[in-house]
């Protein structure tokens, strides 16, 4: 008996410590999102947008996407296909290709199309409208602009590590592909993100 007395004035002790450390206040700091923000190591939000704007900036001074507004008398119509991620860490690459497809997009250097998992939305809409929306106002089936390009690209990570250092290189890549002839028109790369690392063990 006096075993279960001393179980169960555990538990509430236990329940109670909890509950004081869930209520307990969380101090945030907001800061410019510009600041660069190492925590630890890994790839986030300042690699980010230091890879974009390389890339973005290298595609949109590409002579040869200059020079196919100049030949055809329009831009050229990109679709965004799959930047590939080939680290060793999770990284969202979508966010990547979006904030290229929008630099891009509002540079008036070309025009994007819906990609492959944002076309499946678009078209049961479109099909929804047939029989339903008025005849004036449903949009016309089989009447997509098709693509003149694909921009797809990867992230890979190269990790040296001895004791307590290590050093993160990433590699990425971004490319425009004639969809017709399988013509790369575009590549460029950022090595530029190369950290050095030091912890407590050499396990990272």
């Amino acid at each position: 008996m006096k075993n279960r007395i001393s179980f169960a004035v555990f538990a509430l002790c236990a329940v109670a410590f909890l509950a004081s450390c869930s209520s307990a206040p969380v101090k945030v700091d907001r800061v410019d999102a510009d600041t660069q923000t190492d925590l630890s190591g890994y790839w986030n939000d300042t690699d980010l947008r230091i890879v974009s704007e390389s890339l973005i900036n290298a595609c949109l001074n590409s002579p040869r996407v200059a020079q196919f507004e100049a030949k055809n008398g329009r831009l050229p119509v990109v679709i965004v296909g799959t930047i590939a991620n080939g680290s060793d860490e999770h990284i969202d690459t979508t966010i990547l290709a979006k904030k290229m497809e929008t630099a891009i997009l509002n540079s008036g250097v070309a025009d994007f199309v819906a990609s492959k998992n944002e076309r499946s939305a678009v078209r049961e809409e479109r099909q929804d409208q047939q029989g339903n929306a008025s005849e004036a106002t449903a949009s016309t089936l089989a009447n997509e602009t098709g693509a003149d390009f694909m921009l797809t690209g990867s992230v890979k990570t190269i990790v040296d590590k001895a004791g307590g250092k290590a050093t993160r290189t990433y590699f990425v890549t971004a490319e425009l592909t004639d969809i017709e002839s399988n013509k790369k028109i575009w590549m460029g790369d950022n090595s530029e993100i190369k950290k050095i690392i030091k912890t407590a063990s050499s396990k990272l």
